[in-house]
């Protein structure tokens, strides 16, 4: 018994030993991450499974992240293939109510205007010194939608998809915390209580089956190169409002979403390995991350700003700042930020079509960079 004990005690020593500091700091973070999701809520679906992939990647000598290994095996299936994002957008399609849509159309403006942020920070990317392609890569983290962040740099920024996906995801989960203060900041007390009132609108269900094929051809023809991402947000649509397939609609929202959202997360969690992500230009893509969900925040609310005043203050600027694909955090943050000034204020309607355009637009962003750099001959 005392032998094995002593077996038992070396090899734990021998692991500590094989254990590097930047290793040990991985795994700190990883465990700050699922702290963040258990205390704070902070969008644990995706925090926890990070968090633990994290951990587990750093672990010395299992050999989890190497040719056959258990992490490399689901990261080369579901990442590598790109089929992890899009299995992910099958289950948001199905969850997206994209009614609101129809209730103020002109009010999808902030949605477009929810993805300037990422074309501002590829410019400052490029004066940062980083690739036209990493660039590109870097800004779509604007738009807090994790799986066409991965989808866009598995393809044509590989060096850069641990940075990437670990920050397009942390700063979706922390949505509620950077986006309040700037919408403070750009708008006033008055316009923040602007009371939109709750429209009522009666959409015909050929409409809503109509609208998912519609974009469908529509984006794809646009920008061939998101057919893979809208294709199958609109799918998960149309399985929702077709009628007819109840258990596969059911399937998407519940077992499809959370397996692949489980997985994924896994997945993000091991490109977190401390030999590679802590580096210098790790910090450089957080940093650019935050800043273009700052912008693109910035940028929806300030159009907001325009079309109160052009409407006569009928618009509460607010909802601008719903532009991003943090679906549905932004939309209910504004709603927060809207009943703290005003508790009557009902304007989680308004952000929702905003926030569902902003789905759209983000993947239109990103399909419309592939056709440029790859038109430009840059991949």
């Amino acid at each position: 018994m005392l032998e094995i004990i002593k077996i038992a005690l070396s090899a734990l020593v021998e692991g500590v030993m094989n254990m590097g500091f930047n290793e040990a700091l991985m795994i700190l973070i990883g465990g700050l991450l699922i702290f963040l999701a258990i205390r704070y809520g902070f969008e644990p679906l995706l925090l926890i499974p990070i968090g633990f992939g994290a951990i587990l990647v750093n672990l010395p000598m299992t050999g989890l992240m190497e040719p056959g290994g258990l992490l490399r095996v689901i990261y080369d299936a579901g990442i590598v293939t790109e089929l992890f994002p899009c299995l992910v957008f099958i289950g948001i399609g199905a969850m997206a109510d994209f009614t609101p849509i129809f209730v103020n159309p002109k009010i999808l403006l902030l949605s477009a205007a929810g993805q300037f942020g990422i074309f501002l920070t590829v410019i400052l990317a490029l004066l940062l010194g980083f690739s036209k392609v990493d660039a590109c890569a870097i800004g779509i983290i604007g738009a807090c939608d994790g799986p066409t962040a991965i989808y866009f740099s598995s393809q044509y920024a590989p060096g850069l998809i641990g940075a990437i996906s670990v920050a397009a995801y942390s700063y979706m989960s922390l949505v509620p915390l950077i986006q309040p203060p700037v919408m403070r900041m750009l708008t006033t007390k008055k316009e923040r209580m602007i009371n939109m009132g709750v429209s009522k609108i009666s959409v015909r269900p050929v409409v809503k089956i109509l609208f998912p094929i519609i974009v469908t051809i529509f984006v794809s023809l646009l920008a061939p190169k998101g057919a893979p991402l809208i294709g199958m947000l609109m799918l998960g649509n149309f399985l929702r409002e077709c009628g007819v397939v109840a258990r596969l609609s059911s399937t998407a929202q519940n077992e499809l979403a959370n397996i692949v959202t489980l997985l994924l997360g896994i997945s993000i969690g091991a490109t977190m390995s401390g030999d590679t992500f802590v580096r210098l230009i790790t910090l450089k893509v957080f940093a650019l991350g935050l800043v273009a969900i700052i912008l693109d925040t910035a940028c929806g609310v300030l159009l907001g700003k325009l079309m109160c005043f052009l409407s006569g203050g009928k618009i509460n600027p607010l909802i601008g700042a719903a532009g991003i694909s943090a679906f549905p955090m932004s939309a209910r943050c504004v709603q927060k930020v809207g009943q703290q000034e005003n508790p009557q204020n009902f304007l989680l309607m308004h952000a929702v079509s905003v926030n569902t355009g902003g789905q759209v637009g983000s993947i239109m962003a990103a399909a419309i960079m592939i056709s440029i750099i790859i038109k430009l001959g840059l991949v």
